[in-house]
């Protein structure tokens, strides 16, 4: 069964898919109802989730139970790999790396055969030696990715 935290995830996305100006305005306690949870674990998932560097901004009002508008970014292309390769920056955990993978995936920057074949080339299991090592050459890999991604772009 899923996690709790993936479920509202699943359904914020699927809100925002629904609205055509890529913004939904949510209630934080009416949506921990609704999950039969705390309201903090909804504050977890926007704050984990849906942050700048995935490409969300989120503003949140106090009172009336918690008035939250979530909004997903509009980047060009360009910028949105250039923004993604410095959040990458020099070192990255497996878990981050995968999440990265995901947000370009989700964005259609790329396919899910290329980012099976990313989150592969990237997983601990392919990179040998000590961690902090491997964090920074799996940070190094992914930003060649991008960089190649990026210049199949201006070639297009």
């Amino acid at each position: 069964m899923a996690k709790m935290s993936d479920l509202i995830e699943v359904f914020i996305k699927e809100l925002l898919e629904d609205s055509l100006g890529e913004i939904v305005e949510i209630q934080r306690n009416e949506l921990a109802g609704y999950f039969k949870c705390a309201p903090s674990q909804i504050n977890y998932v926007l704050s984990t989730r849906f942050s700048v560097d995935r490409g969300y901004l989120i503003e949140s009002q106090r009172g009336g139970g918690g008035s939250i508008k979530i909004i997903r970014l509009e980047l060009e292309e360009e910028d949105f790999l250039t923004r993604i390769m410095r959040e990458v920056g020099d070192s990255i955990t497996q878990l981050k790396a995968e999440q990265t993978v995901d947000l370009l995936k989700e964005r259609e920057v790329i396919t899910g055969r290329e980012a099976n074949l990313m989150k592969s080339a990237s997983a601990d299991r392919s990179l040998i030696g000590p961690v902090n090592l491997r964090n920074q050459l799996r940070a190094n890999l992914l930003k060649n990715m991008l960089v190649t991604l990026k210049e199949k772009e201006g070639e297009e």
